[in-house]
């Protein structure tokens, strides 16, 4: 499995196991999570609202069952979003990492992300709560969800650990990272920056970008792999570049966020054993760069 160095300093694979399906599987957890770790994929993304906490609860319960690999893989989970509104508080963020710590069976969480952006937080109660779970050993690092680079720098005024990660959505038709910087100085709807220069920002301060949704159009609107009606040019692109490097079309959409030079991680939300075998395979393979804008204009962006 290709690696990737979390926030300058945590080396984790490229492709990690998003388990926000994991309470849904059809598989048993047994082979879901066995699969992962047989690929190399040791890294496992929570949150904990993700099934109810119940995704998090299955993990445990896996975990418990072999206490001598929880040194072996990375958990990463989430905290912020409660039922109606998002909550920053210190005593929240404490009391959702002791949920998730019950529920994971475990004594630490390696990676501890904000979820979405609270409007009403407090930089100084963020950094009591992540000061309170450093020193506790509960918590090893830190980063966010969803935020833009002021929302980053406003957290900074008071944290002080570093940010490691910043979790975003971004796959081939949802690639407003990298598209609105193609069309710098333009005047189309392209050029029309919604993120701050999030890529920019978080390449330059050394902030892993993870992506979430890699294989989704839109906010979880369904899949665009395989979607022929919707996606006719972006499908025929993908089988074209897959029969070349001799994977399928999946690995390709997980190939084309991995050639970017930021160095993101893909967190896949598949829990089909035999889809992840087909997603894996996209870290052996870099695609050319006229594969990469080859497939990137297959999923109908002009090119200035």
């Amino acid at each position: 499995m290709k690696q990737r160095i979390l926030g300058g300093a945590l080396t984790v694979p490229a492709i990690a196991m998003g388990c926000m399906r994991l309470a849904d599987a059809k598989e048993s957890p047994d082979r879901v999570i066995g699969t992962a770790l047989e690929l190399g994929m040791n890294f496992f993304d929570h949150a904990d609202i993700y099934g109810g906490g119940r995704c998090e609860e299955i993990f445990g319960e896996y975990l418990a069952s072999r206490p001598s690999l929880r040194d072996k893989i990375v958990i990463q989970t989430k905290c912020g979003i409660r039922k109606g509104y998002f909550d920053f508080s210190k005593e929240h963020i404490l009391s959702s990492v002791e949920g998730s710590l019950r529920r994971l069976r475990t004594d630490h969480i390696d990676v501890l992300l904000l979820h979405r952006p609270d409007t009403l937080m407090e930089p100084g109660e963020v950094a009591e709560a992540f000061d309170a779970l450093e020193r506790s050993g509960k918590v090893r690092m830190f980063g966010v969800s969803n935020h833009n680079p002021m929302q980053i720098e406003l957290l900074k005024t008071a944290v002080r650990q570093p940010i490691v990660a910043d979790q975003l959505q971004f796959s081939i038709p949802e690639s407003g990272l990298v598209t609105s910087g193609l069309n710098v100085n333009m005047k189309n709807d392209e050029s029309v920056m919604h993120d701050g220069s999030a890529l920019e920002y978080l390449r330059v301060k050394g902030i892993t970008i993870q992506a979430w949704s890699p294989f989704q159009s839109g906010f979880f609107k369904g899949p665009f792999v395989g979607d022929r009606e919707k996606y006719p040019a972006l499908n025929a692109a993908l089988d074209n570049v897959a029969e070349k490097y001799g994977v399928t079309p999946v690995a390709i959409a997980a190939a084309w966020i991995l050639r970017h030079p930021a160095g993101m991680q893909v967190i896949s939300g598949s829990v089909s054993p035999e889809r992840m075998r087909a997603i894996a395979a996209a870290a052996r393979i870099e695609l050319t760069r006229e594969d990469w804008y080859a497939v990137y204009r297959a999923a109908g962006f002009r090119l200035p």
